[in-house]
């Protein structure tokens, strides 16, 4: 399966992680002596299920290692906008495509058994959108004083992971949504609004679970989505704040080459 990576979007000066940054983006922060996103290229290098890697929004490469077909893709204007981006350019490398692996650079501390446990649990059945969830418990005890923010379902407190599984068609050839999507990157409300504020009260005041949440997306957004609770509390480990950071360094720095 090919994968859009997706490391766009700079460090502001008034971000907590701007100073760890040191004028450069945010993927090449120093982890335990390389950067953060070649901790995820080492992962998919070493995945079976990887084949093209597309990179979206770096400008320079040089200083990283790639082992299967690596493409680059500049930066567009926003997140969405970068996912249309990726699948496109994925699309005209492999036409037959069905499906692509969507991952952020911020999440060094995944596996390559992560990775295929990901595209293989995928090929269980035939959605739009396959997204991982990570409960609570899983979280805390793998990632202790992480602060992670928490959904309140019924039942059961998740966190988003940063890889999915999409089906290429649903980017590429459903402009409406995209154009919806990219449209309100800037806001919340907006975005609120696709999937339905009833969706976001039934999450704060847990009358809903994790599956029926997947439907009233698929619903709202004329998707067929899946949620599916991961045991890799890894995937849902991306770096947004400082002390997530040093907890990174400290785990990473055991297991360097």
């Amino acid at each position: 399966m090919d994968i859009v990576l997706l490391a766009g979007g700079g460090v502001q000066p008034e971000d907590l992680l701007y100073s760890y940054t040191k004028g450069k983006p945010k993927a090449f922060i120093d982890i335990a002596g390389q950067h953060m996103i070649q901790w995820v290229l080492d992962a998919l290098n070493g995945a079976v299920g990887v084949d093209n890697i597309i990179l979206v929004g770096l400008d320079d490469i040089r200083e990283l290692r790639c082992q299967k077909p690596l493409h680059l893709i500049p930066n567009q204007e926003g997140l969405m906008a970068n996912i249309k981006a990726g699948a496109e350019r994925l699309q005209e490398l492999n036409p037959r495509a069905e499906y692509f692996l969507l991952a952020s650079s911020d999440i060094p501390a995944i596996t390559s058994e992560m990775v295929d446990w990901v595209i293989e649990t995928a090929k269980e059945s035939d959605h739009d959108i396959h997204f991982n969830v990570v409960e609570r418990a899983a979280m805390e005890e793998r990632f202790p004083g992480a602060n992670r923010t928490f959904a309140k379902l019924n039942g059961i407190e998740v966190c988003g992971a940063d890889i999915s599984v999409l089906r290429l068609k649903m980017v590429t050839h459903n402009e409406e949504l995209w154009s919806r999507l990219i449209a309100s990157r800037k806001s919340v409300f907006k975005q609120a609004a696709l999937i339905g504020l009833d969706t976001i009260l039934m999450v704060l005041f847990r009358i809903t679970d994790l599956e029926g949440t997947a439907q009233q997306l698929s619903r709202r957004v004329g998707v067929n989505a899946r949620a599916i609770i991961s045991p890799y509390a890894e995937l849902a480990m991306d770096v947004d704040k400082p002390h997530q950071l040093e907890i990174l360094i400290k785990d990473l720095s055991q297991k360097r080459p």
